[in-house]
């Protein structure tokens, strides 16, 4: 099978919010964006030369809302069935995203009261329902979906054959992309820990570059040094309890 190629579509701004089109024998789309932005999605596929209709697959890498806003309509205009993780079947079927927000750091302080947050999405049934590791050969790209729990329990991302990494918030730029080049967390975690673990194992397979939902590529070995920063910060954030954590129970 021909490599798969990784093409950046942006939903807001130039880098603030992504999905992705990735390219092989057929066309898979990851994530959808904000509430209202499948028309948007669906034109930019058509600019890069491909049919909308001819999407073999959208992947959902997580439930909120803005990485499945707009899943729904955009299954409607592609026709192509949406894959998500069991996990986060609640967001997706009741259209909301667990609440509270557990934030990061101060942007997500500040964004946590922006009312678009607190939105109210489609809700979708999700026709591939993940499990695990997920082979994406059927739908005709040389990639697997690989679960990566923490930032929400039904974290996704999608590693390509020749070392792309599709990583949502696994990890972000800073400042939601308005600092390109430079790791940091997006503004929310429901697990920080779990997060960062997930990243690191996602690490230990030598991807090449690390596209994410906010902000530009990522340097693996610039990700690497930031991540072993970050379980310092974090370590001794969890040793004096002051390190917020969605409970299992509150996951589900």
């Amino acid at each position: 099978m021909s490599p798969t190629k990784v093409v950046p579509i942006p939903v807001m701004g130039r880098h603030s919010i992504n999905a992705y089109l990735l390219l092989g024998r057929r066309p898979v789309v990851v994530d959808a964006g904000t509430p209202g932005s499948g028309g948007k999605i669906r034109d930019q596929i058509a600019a890069h030369g491909v049919d909308p209709t001819d999407v073999s697959l959208i992947v959902i890498t997580h439930g909120h809302i803005d990485h499945f806003g707009s899943a729904a309509e955009l299954h409607r205009l592609t026709g192509a069935p949406v894959a998500g993780h069991i996990a986060d079947l609640g967001p997706y079927r009741s259209g909301r995203a667990r609440e509270p927000y557990l934030p990061t750091g101060p942007m997500g302080r500040l964004m946590a009261r922006s009312r678009k947050l607190h939105l109210k999405a489609e809700p979708l049934e999700p026709g591939v329902l993940v499990r695990g590791e997920t082979d994406l050969e059927d739908f005709g790209i040389d990639a697997r979906i690989m679960p990566t729990p923490g930032h929400t329990a039904g974290s996704i991302s999608v590693l390509t054959g020749r070392g792309d990494l599709v990583a949502g918030d696994l990890v972000a730029n800073s400042f939601m992309g308005l600092v390109p080049g430079r790791p940091a967390n997006p503004p929310f975690h429901d697990d920080p820990l779990h997060n960062l673990a997930s990243l690191r194992r996602m690490l230990d397979l030598d991807p090449t570059r690390l596209h994410v939902g906010h902000g530009t590529p990522l340097e693996p070995d610039r990700v690497r040094r930031w991540a072993a920063r970050e379980h310092r910060r974090l370590t001794r954030l969890a040793a004096a309890g002051r390190l917020p954590t969605r409970t299992e129970t509150e996951a589900v």
